[in-house]
């Protein structure tokens, strides 16, 4: 099932591969959540750049700087396009570390997948129960459904960054939420994934390590 409309996404994807051939980056966000899941494609682009990549954006797009969301912002037709940079920008972690957490897949830079859940969950904690927000929702739990997902790794990252507030809206969203179908996870099989993930999650969660 599709979150957004085909045509959206293709423009989108045509888009983002553009930028990976002119640009230096770490993808973030929905489309670094569809390279590792295969699960839901993405509308928006989302992007870690050094200052010095920020420059040459801001000749080919009009960037707009977000001070209260503290990230840039450029747009390319309907396309939105979100920029962090070191020493400004928090998308969950500081922008600045996460060129230390990275993998390359299918030609792009990504956060480690444990990295990225945190990034999900900050953006999933901002946006509640709006319409993105129910995006990040769907992408958070295409992430914790990876066989290959480490919650050790993962519980060290949300204890180094100190970020377990985002577990407290995680359990609690998950706790209200009965089925994602944009996933195909009906009544049974959520509550089947609920009964597995949660329990992690709120062995993290009071963890005093």
């Amino acid at each position: 099932m599709d979150f957004y409309h085909n045509l959206v996404t293709e423009k989108s994807w045509q888009l983002l591969l553009d930028l990976r051939k002119r640009y230096r980056f770490i993808l973030i966000g929905g489309w670094a959540v569809f390279l590792y899941t295969q699960a839901l494609k993405s509308k928006d682009i989302d992007l870690v750049a050094e200052y010095e990549e920020l420059e040459k954006l801001r000749e080919e797009f009009g960037v707009f700087k977000n001070d209260r969301l503290q990230k840039y912002e450029a747009r390319s037709g309907e396309m939105e396009i979100d920029i962090y940079v070191p020493f400004y920008s928090n998308p969950g972690i500081p922008a600045e570390d996460l060129k230390n957490f990275t993998v390359t897949l299918s030609g792009f830079r990504l956060p480690e997948k444990e990295i990225l859940a945190i990034l999900k969950q900050k953006a999933l904690a901002e946006r509640g129960e709006s319409v993105k927000g129910r995006k990040d929702l769907v992408d958070l739990v295409s992430l914790f459904s990876l066989p290959d997902f480490s919650w050790e790794k993962y519980g060290s990252f949300v204890k180094q960054y100190g970020v377990k507030e985002y577990l407290d809206f995680t359990l609690e969203i998950l706790q209200a939420t009965f089925k994602i179908e944009e996933i195909n996870l009906n009544v049974h099989q959520f509550s089947r994934f609920k009964r597995k993930i949660l329990p992690l999650l709120n062995e993290i969660r009071t963890s005093r390590r």
